[in-house]
């Protein structure tokens, strides 16, 4: 089927020519005119797309292609685009760079093709002239096939913008045309963190810091020019990936505070299309898990910000550890497997799984893998894969062995703990890489369910 999605990709240079701070100068501005707009981050990310729909109000959802086969891709643009007029989808790192020094596998770029994007190049100007244009002939030639159609230069003077935007146009002959540019605001900044931006609930003076933003792209960015290419967008073809839709409800319970926020949005719909009702709740805050659930879910976060917290809460940990021992189904990834274990440094926790989580100090294991089963567990059989991601300073002395995971140059190592009623460990994964683990865990939750029942008929409840 074909679907009209509005819509242009902002891809970067590189990581740091500012590509996020214009998005956010854009996205404000287009919500400030009164449109419904989507927006989407290229890769794994989890803090961008919290940012663009917390903060600026923007629908947000991930697009990933080592994720996704190019079909669902496809279809999780035109599901999350189907009610808005304009669709902004932010790039990663920079245009070119994916999995590899030597292959754009999972790039911007790659994105960007497969789903017929056209493409805004944001180039930080500062301390440049000439050698912008440079720059921009190399990305156009690089790969040929490329959707590029536009440009923004960030941290560029009036002045010197409008002698470089005269030279875009006579020197690329309109196949690529300049669309504005940004000027230094240094009281702009956001702050960050390694992985990326700090979360949305950390970030201080944001209204302001976005009004200056968007104030500066009216009067300076061509926000009608990006319209335009965004309505030339072609549409989109893809077939619907289809989950089932279960007639029984089920109940999952989802930690959901400042230590536990990153979850795939299309992940948490997967599971309320098949009929799931999500409850969140606060390992920080709440005395105990909900009523009445028949599922637990842990995302990954900064729990080791908030590992004093979390260890002074002995109710919720309390709680938590006897749903696990009654085998209560339950994913725990990253910084909710941590939780799991018996202390992050020095501070206690839920201890159900054995071994600390420590800071290495340094990056660990870090990047996509393919994730396969060595023996049937929560969400799929033996054999049975799926893709992930990991980014971790912390590390466990015992992170499990349930699946090997493998990374593109052929690296292998064992990971999480997995069980009937178990998936705990590093890697993240979403449920649109196989569809197959989210219909798994809503059985297994069905399954607990009926075995609840029976329990209270037994007692006579």
């Amino acid at each position: 089927m074909k679907q009209t999605v509005q819509r242009i990709v902002l891809a970067g240079t590189n990581s740091g020519c500012g590509k996020t701070t214009v998005s956010c100068a854009v996205l404000q501005a287009l919500v400030n005119r009164g449109l419904k707009v989507g927006a989407f981050k290229c890769g794994p990310d989890y803090i961008d797309p919290m940012f663009h729909s917390k903060i600026i109000g923007a629908k947000s959802a991930n697009l990933d292609s080592f994720f996704f086969s190019e079909n669902t891709l496809k279809y999780l643009l035109a599901k999350n685009a189907a009610d808005r007029d304009i669709n902004l989808i932010e790039g990663v790192m920079g245009f070119y760079d994916g999995m590899s020094m030597s292959d754009p596998k999972a790039s911007t770029y790659e994105i960007a093709k497969n789903t017929d994007s056209p493409v805004v190049l944001v180039v930080g100007a500062k301390g440049a002239s000439l050698s912008v244009l440079a720059m921009i002939q190399g990305f156009l030639s690089f790969y040929p096939d490329n959707t590029i159609c536009g440009v923004i230069l960030n941290q560029c003077t009036a002045m010197t913008y409008q002698i470089l935007a005269a030279e875009i146009k006579k020197r690329f002959f309109g196949k690529i045309i300049p669309l504005g540019f940004l000027p230094s605001l240094p009281d702009c900044r956001f702050e960050s963190r390694h992985l990326g931006l700090i979360t949305a609930a950390e970030v201080k003076d944001w209204k302001e810091k976005l009004r200056i933003l968007a104030e500066n792209a009216e009067k300076s960015i061509d926000i009608d020019g990006l319209l335009q290419l965004a309505k030339n967008a072609p549409p989109v073809s893809y077939e619907p990936v289809v989950l089932p839709k279960y007639q029984e409800k089920v109940r999952i319970a989802v930690a959901m505070d400042e230590a536990f926020c990153f979850y795939y949005k299309d992940s948490l719909d997967a599971l309320t299309e098949m009929g799931a009702e999500l409850i969140s709740f606060s390992p920080l805050t709440d005395e105990a898990l909900p009523s009445d659930i028949h599922g637990i879910y842990f995302g990954g976060g900064y729990p080791e910000l908030y590992s004093k917290e979390l260890s002074k809460n002995a109710s919720m940990l309390l709680s938590v550890k006897q749903a696990l021992e009654k085998k209560t189904p339950c994913i725990a990834e990253c910084g909710g497997f941590m939780y799991l274990t018996e202390a992050i440094g020095e501070d206690p926790m839920v201890n159900y799984l054995p071994g600390k989580s420590l800071n290495t100090g340094k990056l660990t294991r870090f990047g996509y893998v393919i994730l396969k089963a060595k023996e049937d567990n929560l969400l799929c059989k033996a054999g049975e894969e799926i893709c992930g991601h990991e980014f971790h300073y912390w590390d466990n002395e015992y992170p499990g062995a349930s699946f090997t995971a493998r990374k593109a140059s052929g690296k292998t190592w064992d990971c999480v703990f997995g069980g009937e009623h178990l998936y705990a460990g590093y890697p993240h994964f979403h449920f649109y890489a196989n569809t197959n683990f989210a219909i798994r865990f809503y059985e297994a939750c069905l399954k607990e369910k009926h075995c609840h029942d029976r329990k209270n008929q037994t007692h006579g409840y």
